[in-house]
């Protein structure tokens, strides 16, 4: 396999576990928050600030300005005139585009199909969900990162809906595409349809006929 795949998703719809079974699957790296790991050894940045400010676009100047202080451990004032935000963002592609230099493998949101635009071997999804099924699987796998999904199904409905509104902000505002419309991605995948699992299984055969056709060519 030499087909590298990007996966934007809405939260619940299994994105994240259809990644890492497809990289698995595949013998190939996945990249989710793993990449802020190598963010952080690569750029400089707390991994915990990092955390914080993951696929979270901010415009305010006061919140950058003290920020900007805080990710690097340092008073950066009067250094760059960049906001934090847009140096996190660049630290992150950049370091999108070095992983794909180093071979196959999934990557998970973070604009990586922006970063990885100018490349013919990959191909870029979107998972999605109906939002009752959505909530039938978050309730299903008994919480996320380590307890952070709220317990009542109100409020699990509004976390979401909340996470989703935040990658759709990220996505839209620094890429030039819309977040979640077919027009953004080469495929995208109800996971309801097929399962997870079977998801996988779909793109795994889309991967396929991709390097098939790429032979051919």
């Amino acid at each position: 396999m030499n087909t590298i795949v990007t996966i934007g998703r809405q939260f619940g719809s299994g994105g994240r576990y259809i990644g890492r079974q497809l990289a698995e699957r595949c013998g190939i790296p996945f990249y989710d928050r793993e990449l802020l790991s190598r963010v952080a050894k690569e750029s400089g940045f707390c991994e915990e600030f990092l955390d914080k400010e993951d696929e979270r676009p901010t415009s305010s100047f006061l919140y950058n300005l003290v920020m900007d202080t805080y990710a690097f451990g340092h008073n950066a004032i009067g250094g760059d005139t960049m906001p934090i935000s847009q140096k996190v963002f660049l630290a992150q592609f950049n370091t999108i585009k070095k992983v794909a230099d180093e071979g196959p493998c999934v990557i998970i949101g973070r604009c990586a199909d922006c970063a990885l635009e100018d490349r013919d071997n990959v191909i870029n999804l979107f998972i999605h969900a109906s939002e009752e099924y959505r909530l039938h699987r978050l309730h299903t796998i008994g919480g996320y990162k380590n307890g952070e999904l709220p317990e009542e199904e109100g409020k699990i409905r509004d976390y979401m809906q909340q996470k989703d509104r935040q990658r759709q902000s990220y996505y839209n505002y620094y890429s030039m595409k819309k977040w979640g419309q077919a027009e953004s991605y080469d495929l995208c995948i109800n996971s309801e349809l097929l399962g997870t699992d079977g998801t996988v299984d779909m793109i795994l055969e889309v991967i396929r006929q991709f390097e098939a056709n790429k032979k051919k060519a």
